[in-house]
């Protein structure tokens, strides 16, 4: 890879630009080449994968991944990000700035039919703090081509992401993401690599995606579960469950169905226990994704 930004490239295109990085939008942009080879190296990438990169912000990761994909679509809410991007990638990337086509977007507001040519295989980010979990599991939600991904995220949600059942930061991020993939931490970012300076480490998260665990219940009616289990999370699930089921009892009724201990609690049950609970429910009611 050749043409990588550094932090002077960095600092000069966004004084260029008249950018500055803003807490409202998340932006940490990164300004350590090595960072970025490490991160599209991780992600294991063929020439045969489009990228979809969410926050590409001045350009530095959008770089790297253009010579190691088919395509990347990059999407970008600032307007100015956006628009200056092409000319970084063409200024910096050689042929392989053809590759890359930009969407002033939002990420949670993307569509399918948004991202159809070509559609994305791996998705590859350095996601914006504020808003990395409702955009992984909008994305892996929206697109169903989307088969591998690598993101990097505030090391604390990294280990929600990646968290199993009795972990004590097991919760709602943790279930949903395994009901669409298999996840594992895959490093650690110093905070060092940012323009400006966090104050908390990042990191690395891996995940590949699978079959739903079960198919006679839709997402819906699992997360609707998932929701209820972990929104009063010292509760038994007999308890915590008594308003999505109607009642404590029919909830009881459902996790014995389901051969769960009604005197468990939700971060004790692995996703697939959660599906099954929401089979056995007489009558499971639709929640949030």
């Amino acid at each position: 890879m050749t043409g990588l930004l550094g932090p002077a490239e960095i600092r000069d295109l966004a004084a260029r630009l008249g950018v500055a990085p803003t807490k409202k939008l998340g932006q940490n942009f990164v300004h350590d080449p090595n960072t970025v080879r490490r991160i599209v190296t991780t992600a294991g990438l063929t020439g045969d994968d489009v990228a979809l990169e969410v926050g590409p912000g001045l350009g530095s990761l959008t770089l790297a991944l253009l010579p190691a994909v088919a395509h990347v679509h990059a999407v970008e809410i600032d307007a100015a990000l956006a628009g200056a991007l092409p000319d970084t990638a063409a200024r910096h990337a050689g042929p392989a700035a053809d590759r890359l086509t930009v969407h002033h977007a939002d990420a949670l507001r993307i569509t399918a039919a948004d991202l159809a040519a070509p559609p994305p295989t791996a998705l590859v980010a350095n996601l914006p703090y504020n808003v990395a979990v409702p955009v992984v599991l909008h994305l892996l939600a929206e697109l169903p081509t989307l088969r591998h991904g690598l993101v990097m995220v505030q090391k604390e949600v990294a280990d929600r992401l990646v968290a199993g059942p009795g972990s004590k930061v097991y919760g709602v991020p943790s279930v949903k993401l395994a009901w669409y993939a298999r996840a594992r931490a895959a490093g650690k970012v110093p905070p060092n690599v940012f323009w400006p300076v966090p104050n908390v480490d990042s990191g690395l998260v891996a995940f590949t995606r699978h079959d739903p665990p079960r198919a006679d219940v839709s997402r819906e009616q699992v997360f609707a579960v998932v929701d209820a289990a972990f929104a009063q999370r010292r509760k038994t699930l007999r308890a915590a469950l008594a308003g999505w089921a109607g009642g404590a009892d029919r909830a009881a009724t459902a996790l014995t169905a389901a051969g769960i201990d009604p005197g468990a609690r939700g971060e004790s049950l692995t996703v697939e226990q959660f599906a099954a609970v929401a089979a056995s429910a007489p009558s499971a009611t639709s929640g949030a994704q």
